[in-house]
């Protein structure tokens, strides 16, 4: 099966959703996945509490807004990606768009549709590229199995879900976006939290190298058995 890909690149395209000029602390997000699995809903869900079921296959819009997060507001920047993946015999290729994206993000949630097996397949090849781009294993990848509510027309189960996440050593996690607006905002909630965390950590590690270690003071013992060498030496 052949995904249609967009002519034109959608690398942050603008959406004035928040003024110019992003306050610190700031988290980049991208979500990924085939098409049709729900991601724009996702994403807009998570932003405004609101779902919204029809949506014109996107081009990729770039979501800025500014959430609370524990007491903080945080700048998250949220990428929206169409399907253009391409799938030939069981190989999926990331379109070079998709990689410019994945370069751009540092936190990443791997969406598929729990009715749609074939968009469960595009999961791990994705989950490779982006360790190949980020082959720091502490960048957070959340596996996300969407569409809970639509039990009647389930093709992936949810232990299929659990048992990749858990072979590629990532969460795992299924929710309704259409019913519950909760598992969203905690989905990102928490992709937000791994972010900032680790974003601390790399900035105390900077401030770490970035000190000068003190010279070590002279032992004053020390320096008076030198003192007294020098001048039993001149006496001689």
């Amino acid at each position: 099966m052949r995904l249609p890909s967009m002519s034109q690149p959608f690398l942050l395209a603008p959406i004035a959703e928040c003024a110019p000029g992003l306050p610190s602390p700031q988290v980049r997000l991208a979500v990924l996945g085939a098409r049709g699995v729900g991601k724009s809903a996702m994403i807009v869900r998570f932003l405004t509490k609101r779902f919204i079921g029809d949506y014109e296959p996107n081009t990729g819009s770039l979501y800025s807004r500014l959430v609370r997060l524990e007491g903080d507001h945080v700048a998250v920047q949220i990428q929206d990606t169409p399907g253009c993946i391409q799938m030939q015999e069981d190989c999926v290729q990331v379109l070079d768009a998709l990689s410019r994206c994945v370069k751009w993000a540092e936190g990443f949630l791997l969406v598929y549709s729990i009715t749609d097996y074939s968009s469960y397949q595009t999961v791990r090849p994705l989950y490779q590229h982006i360790r190949k781009v980020h082959p720091d294993a502490r960048t957070p990848i959340i596996i996300v199995g969407n569409k809970a509510d639509l039990l009647h027309a389930r093709q992936v189960q949810a232990k299929e879900g659990l048992q990749l996440a858990n072979e590629l050593g990532s969460l795992f996690l299924e929710i309704s976006t259409s019913d519950d607006s909760q598992g969203v905002y905690d989905v990102f909630q928490y992709l937000c939290k791994e972010l900032s965390k680790l974003q601390h950590a790399s900035s105390t590690d900077r401030r770490r190298s970035s000190i000068i270690p003190r010279p070590k003071s002279p032992n004053m013992q020390d320096l008076k058995r030198r003192f007294k060498q020098a001048l039993s030496s001149k006496v001689k």
